[in-house]
């Protein structure tokens, strides 16, 4: 039997302890009997959607194979809340020094910090935390825009619903990416993502603005994906013209339509192929005719989110899609 120990603390993200509670929850329903074990400084917990939960204060005894697991907490500063005990943060670093495995979900990351068990390692951590996690633990180097990162024993991982690509992980590592692909087909997982995977998808990067038109724009882009979509169609459903919304479009998300449903179509081939499928035949499932134009926009994926909107800031790329008349 293995244990899984969650180490809680006062803010707890409820999504972070539950969902890699549930995977582990769910090995036990396939055959493999997995101890599931809360414990806190204190026997009662407030999470930071306002559930209390309740924990021992007593650990159990921790064997080589057995996992500890930090989820994060609601913070505006790392350093602010989350605190754990002394001795909390010694049966930390004790069970990783006889063998065993400690891993962390969004800010609880910064609990492996206070028990030095980053010095020297790369991690991860939510987005909005890096920069603070990267000030506070310069010995360590934060690994940027991926879900999860291991090193040594310590496995860290994005934040929020990354607990759940961590805990698959690690049981794929333990018993098997097909009993791990069977957790996540029972828990309803649309896909279990590896740690190289961005934080955030293409469809969330673009989505940050405030325009109605460009959002419903975007709605039929996603939901036609592999179509081929006419900007005067486009144009139509926005309510403007085709130089209006392609310049709204542009302004709003640093993309053309055309751009936008190019990278939403490589994101998903990605997925595809490394589910086992072909270039090929990845290319035609997300509509491209072969798979030439899918080889061109993987070898020049941007370096990081960021890059499309620094690449085309100002529609340069506008002129192009209108004299195709087509966004794809």
């Amino acid at each position: 039997m293995h244990r899984v120990v969650f180490l809680l603390t006062p803010g707890l993200h409820l999504l972070d302890l539950a969902g890699p509670a549930q995977v582990f929850s769910e090995m036990t329903a396939l055959g493999h009997e997995y101890a599931v074990h809360y414990v806190a400084d204190r026997p009662e917990i407030r999470t930071a959607q306002g559930l209390e939960v309740r924990a021992d204060t007593e650990w159990p005894a921790l064997a080589v194979d057995d996992l500890v697991l930090v989820p994060g907490w609601r913070t505006s500063r790392v350093g602010a809340s989350g605190r754990l005990s002394s001795a909390s943060l010694r049966r930390l670093t004790e069970h990783h020094a006889g063998g065993g495995t400690v891993a962390s979900v969004c800010s609880g990351a910064d609990a492996l910090g206070s028990a030095g068990l980053l010095d020297g390692r790369r991690f991860t951590t939510h987005h909005e935390l890096q920069d603070e996690m990267a000030r506070r633990y310069p010995a360590a180097t934060v690994v940027r825009d991926v879900l999860f990162v291991e090193d040594g024993r310590i496995v860290t991982s994005a934040g929020i619903a990354s607990g759940i690509d961590l805990a698959l992980h690690l049981i794929a590592e333990r018993h098997g990416p097909g009993v791990a692909a069977r957790v996540a087909r029972s828990m309803v997982v649309y896909a279990r993502r590896n740690g190289e995977a961005p934080q955030a998808s293409a469809m969330l990067r673009h989505r940050a603005h405030l325009s109605d038109a460009v959002h419903r724009v975007q709605d039929v882009i996603e939901a036609r994906l592999a179509d081929r979509l006419p900007l005067t169609e486009l144009a139509e459903l926005s309510g403007c013209s085709e130089r209006t919304i392609t310049r709204m479009f542009v302004r709003a998300t640093g993309l053309t339509p055309l751009r936008y449903q190019q990278a939403l179509r490589r994101e998903r081939a990605e997925h595809l192929i490394e589910q086992g499928e072909t270039v090929e035949l990845a290319a035609r499932a997300v509509g491209f005719e072969d798979a030439r134009m899918l080889r061109r926009l993987r070898a020049r994926v941007p370096a990081s989110p960021d890059a499309d909107r620094r690449r085309y800031p100002t529609g340069v790329d506008s002129a192009a899609d209108s004299r195709s008349g087509s966004s794809a």
